[in-house]
């Protein structure tokens, strides 16, 4: 891809300026249901505002980018680069499925989170915090200052960068995909990335076990080992198909959430559930 095609308007930098700042509500109204979803969707209001120009188109975008989702904030840029740039062939393109958008913020959030986490709260947090530290205990208020600038500095010079490079990167996708089957196939690609993703969320963030046991003589047999030797956390595999199915039923998510409240509760209470 040639630097003229990738080159950014000024309408574009623009842009990656808007987002860039609105990447700072990712984490507006966290919460447990939906994650950072409507942060994300606040950081995409000024692509969505751009591209989409009716109350039903921009009502739709917006509660397409409200599912769940959750990265490290510090990187979100590139995500949302990218999908300011598949928001805008969306507009542009009736043939254009938007399901590749939410399948593409998916499959990128992982390995971002990774990234990011890794960088920016294993490393360079750690590398501020031994300065600072070091001169709070010599009594120089410099400490939670260089803390800060240490920091942030770097943060925010690649969170706006990254937002830019991603805004690039999706506009030279899209471009590049234009007349051809690519975008099928990187639909069917981020599809699958994407239920990776939430398998992957669903096997670490869901823990259902069981204490219950029998004692046979002198030798007691505890179910849970049992089952993880037959097939390893089936009771939250379980679980996580009676969300879905509640779910496709049409219950609210705040209905599933106080339901698992009250089955911890019960099963707790009465010794079937660790």
């Amino acid at each position: 891809m040639s630097s003229e095609k990738t080159a950014l308007s000024t309408d574009d930098k623009k842009l990656v300026k808007e987002l860039f700042v609105n990447s700072f509500f990712l984490e507006n109204c966290y919460n447990y249901e939906r994650q950072q979803g409507l942060g994300f969707a606040l950081a995409m209001w000024p692509a969505i505002k751009r591209f989409w120009h009716t109350k039903e188109e921009r009502a739709a975008a917006l509660t397409r980018h409200m599912a769940i989702f959750n990265t490290t904030p510090h990187v979100v840029g590139a995500i949302s680069g990218v999908s300011a740039a598949l928001e805008r062939e969306a507009s542009e393109n009736p043939e254009f499925d938007t399901l590749i958008i939410n399948n593409v913020k998916v499959g990128l959030m992982g390995p971002f989170a990774g990234i990011g986490d890794s960088f920016f709260q294993g490393t360079l947090r750690i590398i501020a915090s031994g300065i600072g530290i070091s001169l709070c205990q010599q009594g120089s208020p410099l400490g939670p200052i260089l803390f800060l600038l240490i920091f942030n500095i770097p943060h925010i010079i690649i969170r706006y960068f990254l937002t830019m490079i991603g805004y690039k990167s999706g506009t030279s996708l899209v471009e590049g995909a234009r007349g051809g089957a690519i975008l099928q196939k990187l639909s069917k690609g981020a599809t699958i990335v994407g239920l990776m993703v939430i398998g992957g969320m669903s096997a670490s963030m869901v823990a259902l076990s069981t204490p219950l046991a029998m004692t046979i003589g002198e030798t007691t047999f505890e179910m849970q080992s049992y089952l993880d030797q037959i097939f390893p956390s089936l009771l939250s595999l379980l679980y996580v198909f009676l969300m879905f199915g509640c779910l496709k039923k049409g219950m609210k998510a705040t209905g599933i959430l106080l339901m698992t409240i009250a089955i911890a509760l019960v099963g707790a209470f009465f010794g079937f559930l660790a």
